[in-house]
């Protein structure tokens, strides 16, 4: 982890332009802003590609995408691709029916992401992986590693597979992050939040392996701290406890 990615993404606040699902927006909007970003929800057609232009980066999380929706991301995507702003594509539940899996082909085909971050399954999927799913949940079991150079490969781009162990995939390197909770696992859109926190670290000037490292080795140890908090029973407390983690230093986290 290089914390002087987490000081910058403060001392900038970058606007990150969220197309996201209705699930997570609230637990999003607080996690970034606890961290240290500024977020800004805006999914109507006729303002995507403005709102797009005039942020720092871009996430496109389709939880809860609708045909009416779709438009807007592929606008915002390629107008961030004009300008060269990073962004961020969470397949969410792509295996699950034929219009995800149909929806997610066309943003991957009119928009470079800069980074693909998914569960296993997701990720699977977009290499034509077998792998079993329940609903928008990996349950499966596999090489996570070989997917992830395959999805870095198949799209030009960086690799993200969250998990117990997440895979991280930059060019031909791949790195193991194992710093989190159990506990993520029991809230809705931890996945999802730490897309809108890694969307915000390549907003950064590091290289982009340092930028996708710190950002879901932060985000685990976070978790981790909330998790240890003596207020923390369960996921309901846990809640409130990791996002005032999300705006300690670094070495505090790490010296739990």
């Amino acid at each position: 982890m290089n914390p002087n990615i987490i000081q910058e993404v403060r001392g900038n606040s970058p606007l990150i332009h969220h197309l996201t699902n209705q699930v997570v927006m609230n637990f999003t909007a607080n996690g970034l802003l606890s961290f240290g970003g500024a977020p800004v929800m805006a999914k109507a057609e006729e303002e995507a590609a403005a709102m797009a232009s005039a942020s720092d980066g871009v996430l496109l999380n389709i939880g809860t995408l609708t045909s009416v929706e779709l438009p807007a991301m592929l606008l915002a995507g390629k107008a961030a691709n004009e300008k060269g702003i990073p962004v961020v594509l969470d397949p969410v539940g792509i295996a699950a029916t034929s219009f995800r899996t149909s929806a997610v082909r066309k943003i991957l085909e009119e928009v470079k992401p800069t980074v693909i971050k998914g569960n296993a399954g997701e990720m699977a999927q977009l290499v034509q992986i077998p792998w079993e799913t329940r609903g928008v949940e990996s349950v499966g079991k596999g090489d996570t590693e070989e997917i992830a150079m395959k999805v870095a490969e198949a799209y030009e781009t960086a690799a993200v597979i969250t998990g117990e162990t997440d895979m991280i995939c930059v060019g031909k390197n791949v790195i193991k992050n194992e710093t989190g909770d159990p506990l993520l696992e029991k809230i809705t859109g931890a996945g999802c939040l730490l897309g809108s926190i890694l969307t915000a670290c390549l907003t950064t000037k590091a290289q982009i392996e340092e930028q996708v490292l710190t950002a879901v080795y932060f985000y685990g140890v976070a978790a981790a701290y909330a998790a240890a908090h003596e207020s923390t029973k369960g996921p309901g407390t846990f809640l409130p406890q990791f996002i005032d983690a999300l705006s300690l230093e670094p070495s505090v986290l790490e010296r739990r």
